[in-house]
């Protein structure tokens, strides 16, 4: 069994920074696509970032030039880079992967940013 967990959440000022991290964790497993979701409250989860194994991104209009999507293949590891962070990127956020035995998603972080 394939298992992701997220850390790194918390509670920013408005334009601050966090990075959060999600380690993928099981044996002999093979990891593709690897993404980021959020959810804020009364809303429906939305894609964030996507990143693939070989390292190609893509991002939601309302985050691109202030999010940055990174993996570590050899530590089985992506990372969400945070910059300029703003009150409406509160939410929940969630690590997502593609692997060899199905979609796996991690329990989810919560990012608080306070204006």
């Amino acid at each position: 069994q394939v298992q992701l967990v997220e850390s790194g959440g918390g509670l920013v000022q408005a334009g601050g920074s966090l990075r959060l991290s999600c380690a993928a964790s099981g044996s002999a497993f093979s990891l593709y696509a690897m993404r980021w979701y959020r959810q804020a409250p009364g809303r429906q989860r939305e894609l964030v970032a996507t990143i693939t194994r070989g390292g190609s991104t893509n991002y939601a209009d309302s985050v691109k030039g202030r999010f940055a999507i990174s993996r570590d293949n050899v530590k089985n590891t992506q990372y969400l880079r945070m910059d300029s962070l703003k009150p409406e990127d509160t939410a929940v956020y969630y690590c997502n992967a593609d692997t060899d035995r199905g979609t796996r998603w991690g329990q989810g972080t919560q990012v608080t940013v306070s204006s």
